[in-house]
């Protein structure tokens, strides 16, 4: 038997999702997550897998992992103390940025301290033109002098970004290899080896988060690695990618930086797969974990993409799921401050102590705690009985906030709930401007741990009929991540104008691209199933104008090329975004992009059996919803069958999370056991 697995980690739990090749039954388990020893959940979810289900390690065939470790050491800033070589008198790039303050409402807004301080930032002499040509050769003493400052200022490592690298790497490759000769061992990374983009604030500060992260990561996959070898799978370690593929561990070691948001993508692919097979041609995804609750956007079940998505304050121009944090998560902590007023987040309990009715060290009440005061869970096992929900240690803890708002603890409880909610709304607000969206007509596709729970209270802010429900949300992101195809993006700089001059290089540079892409998928072959597949883009504007789009292209256009096509696709793509086009202007090709991928094997879900008789509830538990005390059915996620009918109020309990119905919504399970749920909306027929 062959068992395909996948696993991933965040602040509070580790999920697993595992696939039998022959029988395509799907597995689940959650264990709680071990930040500050990596690898140990892994060892202990295996052992979970081997008892629960008789998973054995040797029958793992493949393995993908995704991790927040890379995200979460920029937002905390604990990623390595870095030094960044620029070309001299452009030392103050990190910090001039682009200008613009982080709130343009706030004029006392100031922009973050970058990841590398000013007094850290050395400049070298050497010159290149915008076309690649060398203008002044890279001074060696200067190189020297700047070595001298990062022995001085202690720096662990050093990030190179030279001007116009984007066209030609040589003087990068050349101090790079001054500073490898002075200084063995120590960490280098060149900003064209990162991601080789035009624009120097954004080919910098990318290359500086790869670096700040990289020793880390390398680290911690490493760590990872042992980990499995200790259990006795074989199968080479996969990684999940922020743009939704997967890759190697080996390679995610030494390009980090593409793998930097790989948890949070690894969960808009999960929700994609089941948007597919419901059929929902507007989702709106909301993955709701220990830490934080990120929304993304879903169309004709494909993921929306973008560049330049925020790691905490800073923005990585890599291409990526186009994922946004909008809030608190499950274990955001609830507080009242100097003036009386009741706060969530952003701190959260994570996973250790976590939450107060975990019964782990918690003392601070958080949103799952308020939860249990409201009696939404606590009735039924929770975590794979991980989790036994202490709900008077939740109580206590309430009350001491109850105390400071001279309130009692269930109306601050379900204040905590709506002050979280609240704040995802305002944060769906910039969504709903940046996207151009009515969130009404999107469907919601809760998940995480903490998802279903608070689902129906996000969509009744918003006024959003319907919340679909998958049938493992608990961990979704690991299902994400095994079905994840094998996928990579390149990127070639071009800056031509679009004519027949420039259509030969353009075509080149294609092809270039291309076998570049076929080499990096021969080194990743395992797990694959499909061919490969390739989409080619590019980045084109009119000339004269400050920013591009990025513009679906077919690759034989530019073999043949076919300057017409190229034209009209530029054209149409305009047209779709601003209503307007010029067909008299000129055009540049700015970047060239190409991505390859290959598929690899999906779950063949099976339907459900059908109900013959209405959903009968475990017991009837009394729960807090909507400022009383209501009678709520309970019922167990995994004896709804297909057709089953549930009115809310109602609790619906299973091993990976648990789901909340307010009152006014109804629910039927459909065929492949999702969950669909309907608001009751004023004037709705």
């Amino acid at each position: 038997m062959a068992t395909r697995i996948g696993v991933d980690i965040g602040g509070s739990f580790a999920d697993f999702a595992v696939l039998d090749d022959e029988t395509g039954e799907l597995k689940t388990l959650k264990v709680f997550s071990r930040p500050e020893s990596p690898g140990t959940e892994v060892l202990r979810g295996m052992e979970g897998l081997a008892e629960r289900y008789g998973v054995d390690p040797r029958e793992v065939v493949y393995f993908t992992h995704g991790t927040t470790v890379g995200v979460n050491a920029v937002v905390q800033r604990k990623g390595l103390r870095l030094g960044l070589i620029t070309t001299r008198h452009f030392e103050d790039v990190l910090d001039i940025a682009r200008l613009k303050g982080p709130d343009m409402y706030d004029l006392l807004s100031k922009r973050p301290a970058p990841l590398v301080p000013r007094e850290r930032v050395f400049g070298v002499t050497g010159r290149l033109t915008a076309d690649g040509t060398v203008e002044t050769p890279v001074d060696e003493a200067s190189v020297l002098a700047a070595v001298e400052g990062l022995r001085r200022a202690g720096c662990e490592g050093v990030v190179i970004s030279l001007l116009h690298s984007y066209r030609n790497p040589a003087h990068e490759q050349e101090v790079k290899a001054i500073v490898e000769r002075e200084m063995p061992g120590f960490f280098v990374s060149c900003s064209s080896d990162v991601w080789p983009i035009i624009r120097e604030y954004e080919r910098t500060s990318t290359a500086v988060i790869g670096g700040y992260v990289q020793p880390k990561v390398s680290h911690y996959l490493s760590s990872l690695q042992r980990a499995l070898r200790e259990t006795g799978i074989g199968a080479d370690m996969k990684v999940t990618k922020s743009n939704g593929g997967v890759m190697s561990a080996e390679a995610g070691k030494s390009n980090c930086v593409q793998m930097i948001l790989s948890g949070t993508a690894s969960g808009v692919i999960g929700a994609a797969y089941v948007a597919q097979l419901c059929g929902l041609r507007h989702c709106m995804s909301l993955d709701i974990g220990g830490t934080t609750a990120d929304v993304a956007l879903i169309v004709d079940g494909e993921p929306q993409y973008a560049t330049g998505e925020y790691i905490g304050d800073f923005q990585i121009h890599i291409p990526s799921v186009s994922v946004s944090s909008i809030g608190d998560g499950g274990g955001s902590i609830a507080w009242v401050d100097e003036f009386g007023v009741l706060k969530v987040g952003p701190e959260s309990a994570g996973s250790n102590p976590g939450p107060v009715c975990y019964g782990r060290g918690g003392t601070r009440a958080t949103i799952t705690d308020a939860f249990a005061v409201m009696g939404v869970i606590g009735n039924a096992s929770l975590g794979y009985n991980a989790v036994k929900v202490d709900r008077d240690a939740a109580c206590r803890a309430v009350e001491a906030l109850a105390a400071k708002l001279g309130s009692d603890p269930y109306r601050t409880a379900e204040a905590i709930v709506e002050v979280a909610v609240s704040g995802m709304y305002a944060g769906v607000s910039r969504i709903v401007s940046r996207f151009g969206i009515d969130p009404r007509m999107f469907s919601l596709l809760p998940f995480g741990g903490a998802g279903p729970m608070l689902a129906c209270h996000f969509a009744r802010a918003l006024g959003m009929e319907q919340v679909v429900v998958p049938t493992t949300p608990g961990v979704l992101s690991a299902l994400g991540g095994l079905i994840a195809d094998t996928k990579n993006d390149f990127v070639k700089t071009t800056y031509y104008d679009l004519d027949a001059a420039s259509l030969r290089q353009l075509r080149d540079d294609a092809q270039a691209l291309s076998r570049a892409a076929h080499a990096w998928l021969a080194g990743q072959a395992q797990g694959q199933e499909g061919e490969a597949r390739l989409a080619v883009s590019a980045d084109m504007r009119y000339k004269g104008q400050s920013f591009e789009i990025d513009t679906p292209l077919e690759l034989r256009w530019l073999e043949e090329e076919n300057i017409t096509a190229l034209s009209e696709a530029f054209h149409r793509e305009h047209a779709r975004l601003y209503g307007h086009s010029d067909l008299d202007a000129r055009i540049q090709v700015v970047a060239l992009r190409l991505v390859i991928s290959s598929a690899t094997p999906k779950p063949a879900l099976r339907h459900i059996d059908a109900a013959t008789s209405p959903a009968q509830p475990d017991t009837t538990v009394k729960v807090w919803m909507d400022g009383a005390w209501r009678d709520a059915a309970l019922f167990q996620r995994a004896k709804l069958l297909a057709g089953h009918r549930i009115e809310g109020p109602a609790v619906i309990a299973q091993d990976d999370c648990t789901t909340c119905v307010l009152p006014g919504f109804s629910g039927e399970v459909d065929a492949y056991g999702n969950l669909i749920l309907l608001q009751r909306l004023q004037g709705s027929r």
